[in-house]
């Protein structure tokens, strides 16, 4: 995963400049964090963007925030611009606000008008045990009208936290130049064998919504979450 980071922000920056790109939270995307940190001066970070797929509506100093899981294990250890970290602002008193202020946000730094969607260059993401991605969980309603970048997610019970939460929206990360989907664990091999080899659907796993841009998506999967790949 590193070496696909470090070639797609030379890529990028190379093509048009600058390098864009969103982090995903959850555990899996720690590990990853750490070894780009080791080595601080692999990414051009002058010129590199950093944005998230998606937040818990937390403070940022929560240990459940995705923003201090990458700040603590990567950014404060490089030298990127602190104005081109644009974390979710989860200090709004409303979900709606923060959600609304995200997407000004990514419009701004992108220098977007109103209905158009931006292209980030790479967009990191992972894949839960019930096949959610990004916080598009099974049977959670987004909460955004269709020129929306960012929805407020409303968990429904059996997901926890039971915070909500901020995401992208799917037009977003379809719209993506490229997509890395991290999966870890023996707990997804199941999930994963049914959405990469079965009848699967977006409604029952809504990473398959990323079907359409199939071309563009890098699989990193362990052992472990790939042990029922290939199996009867």
């Amino acid at each position: 995963m590193v070496r696909l980071f470090i070639r797609a922000a030379d890529q990028a920056v190379g093509a048009r400049g600058s390098f864009r790109t969103a982090f995903s939270g959850g555990r899996t995307p720690e590990l990853f964090f750490r070894r780009l940190a080791a080595e601080p001066k692999a990414v051009p970070w002058a010129r590199t963007h950093v944005f998230w797929v998606d937040e818990r509506y937390v403070p940022p100093d929560s240990p459940a925030s995705n923003y201090r899981l990458a700040a603590e294990t990567l950014l404060s250890h490089v030298d990127i611009p602190p104005t081109q970290v644009y974390r979710i602002p989860t200090e709004h008193r409303l979900a709606s606000d923060a959600a609304r202020a995200y997407d000004r946000t990514i419009r701004e730094a992108f220098g977007l008008p109103e209905g158009q969607t931006p292209q980030f260059d790479q967009i990191l993401l992972g894949m839960g045990s019930d096949g959610h991605t990004a916080s598009l969980f099974p049977g959670c309603p987004l909460e955004c009208d269709a020129d929306d970048l960012a929805c407020v997610v409303r968990p429904g019970a059996g997901i926890q936290p039971q915070a909500l939460r901020i995401t992208l929206t799917p037009p977003v990360l379809l719209a993506a130049r490229s997509l890395v989907v991290l999966v870890s664990g023996r707990e997804k091999a199941r999930t994963l064998r049914e959405v990469l080899m079965g009848e699967s659907d977006e409604a029952r796993h809504p990473i398959r919504m990323l079907w359409p841009v199939l071309d563009r998506i890098t699989w990193l999967v362990d052992r472990e979450a790939a042990a029922e790949i290939g199996e009867a």
